[in-house]
């Protein structure tokens, strides 16, 4: 079985001493591809440098986050754009409005995140979203500028069913389901039994949000299998068939995987 994580932050300083080992470890397990959403401009060599070791495993996206939108975010925009130019990055990301932690920037989120819809658009290419307590000023931002040539990815849901049903309407995005989905009491099982599979897409989010059984630790890739038997046990399906579903869905929104 293979499965792709659409997601995964393999190249952060908590791999720095075995990165190349725990992308081996996520081959051997099935892992076929995984794709790597940029942060900010600091993480960008030890992406590449990834994607240069495992060119058939690893791929890329350019993004600013946006927990690291700052005064400088036009000029962290315009290295993203350089990468995108210079790079074969299959997706323009992480993106978004994050309103969590800290709503100092939030205009300047907000600029940034369309500021890089723009750039997806430019280069044909689909968004990586980050949303955490902003659900509705992203799907704002997404309402107003989505046309057939916006696709991508809402990473990390964990929201209702009636938020699933507006990423769903909005035509050309598929949902991100990581190992939120086997923690106990988070209720994300009974909104993923509702949503049917071919909107979702499988990720880790390593080195956040491991699944049970490895709660606690450090995530990484080669987890990603416990989330498609949970996802898979929660379809009442094999474990095969969750993975060629959501292989296909990745596929459709990562063209050049």
């Amino acid at each position: 079985m293979n499965l792709i994580d659409t997601h995964t932050h393999l190249y952060v300083n908590e791999f720095d001493k075995d990165k190349y080992e725990v992308v081996n470890n996520a081959i051997e397990n099935g892992i076929s591809k995984m794709v790597l959403p940029g942060i900010n401009s600091s993480y960008i060599p030890a992406q590449i440098d990834l994607a240069e070791k495992f060119p058939a495993h690893c791929f890329l996206a350019f993004g600013l986050h946006p927990s690291d939108v700052k005064e400088n975010f036009e000029e962290e925009i315009q290295v993203v754009r350089e990468h995108l130019q210079s790079e074969n990055a299959v997706a323009v990301g992480e993106i978004g409005i994050d309103l969590y932690w800290d709503k100092t920037y939030i205009e300047q989120q907000k600029t940034a995140f369309e500021k890089q819809i723009l750039l997806a658009k430019e280069f044909n290419l689909p968004i990586i979203i980050h949303v955490r307590e902003a659900f509705d000023e992203v799907s704002e931002i997404i309402d107003k500028l989505n046309d057939e040539n916006l696709s991508g990815i809402f990473h990390s849901f964990t929201g209702t069913p009636e938020q699933a049903d507006i990423i769903i309407s909005f035509g050309g995005f598929k949902i991100g389901i990581n190992g939120i989905v086997t923690f106990k009491n988070a209720g994300l099982d009974k909104v993923v039994k509702e949503i049917d599979l071919k909107h979702l897409v499988l990720e880790t989010d390593s080195p956040y949000l491991s699944p049970v059984p490895k709660r606690g630790k450090r995530n990484e890739s080669a987890h990603l299998i416990y989330i498609a038997e949970k996802i898979a046990e929660i379809k009442d399906i094999s474990a095969e068939e969750l993975a060629n579903i959501t292989n296909t869905n990745a596929k459709k929104i990562f063209g050049k995987l």
